[in-house]
């Protein structure tokens, strides 16, 4: 199963997420789920909210990865659930750290979806929503904008759950809920 979670900041879609996969990995209990983490922590509020994070995983059985760019990367050993979180800081990540895929980063994205699914036995991807402020961004956010938008448009079509979280409420967009 491929999964879409989105919402805005503090919508509670990671809560939602993390819930999502320990419901889809009920048929796998042998195996932990595997968490990657893409948020590169470049100050001390990126550290406070990984820490936050690591926080509401910590007795929901998660190995954790850091993965900051090149998702084609990582290999799995053996069919799990993987919860990547977020989206969106890895096309940042790509877009702008040394050694990323730069103009290539949509591609460079996909294929690296596409790989993890391969290999996993379910992917739920989270994604901010940043896209209906109204409000009028220099270039270069709007084109982190479309890229973004490309992949999580990428991740809609594939997906068999596309869900957006607001206010902690799930609404389902494609599929049917499952927690």
């Amino acid at each position: 199963m491929l999964a879409l979670i989105t919402g805005g900041s503090g919508s509670g879609k990671s809560a939602y997420a993390e819930s999502l996969c320990v419901k889809l990995q009920e048929e796998i209990k042998e195996v932990p789920m595997l968490y990657i983490a893409t948020m590169y922590p470049f100050d001390e509020e990126a550290y406070r909210k990984i820490e936050r994070h690591r926080e509401l995983r910590k007795n929901k059985n998660f190995n954790a990865i850091e993965c900051f760019t090149n998702l084609e990367q990582i290999t799995l050993d053996r069919k799990t659930t993987v919860l990547l979180e977020c989206m969106s800081n890895l096309t940042a990540n790509e877009m702008y750290q040394e050694g990323g895929a730069g103009a290539d980063t949509v591609e460079a994205v996909c294929r690296g979806l596409d790989r993890l699914c391969s290999q996993a036995a379910n992917v739920v991807v989270v994604s901010n929503e940043i896209f209906s402020d109204g409000i009028e961004y220099d270039p270069e956010t709007v084109r982190y904008q479309q890229y973004l938008g490309c992949i999580n448009q990428y991740i809609a079509k594939k997906a068999d759950l596309a869900a957006e979280i607001v206010y902690g409420i799930p609404l389902i967009h494609k599929g049917e809920a499952l927690i």
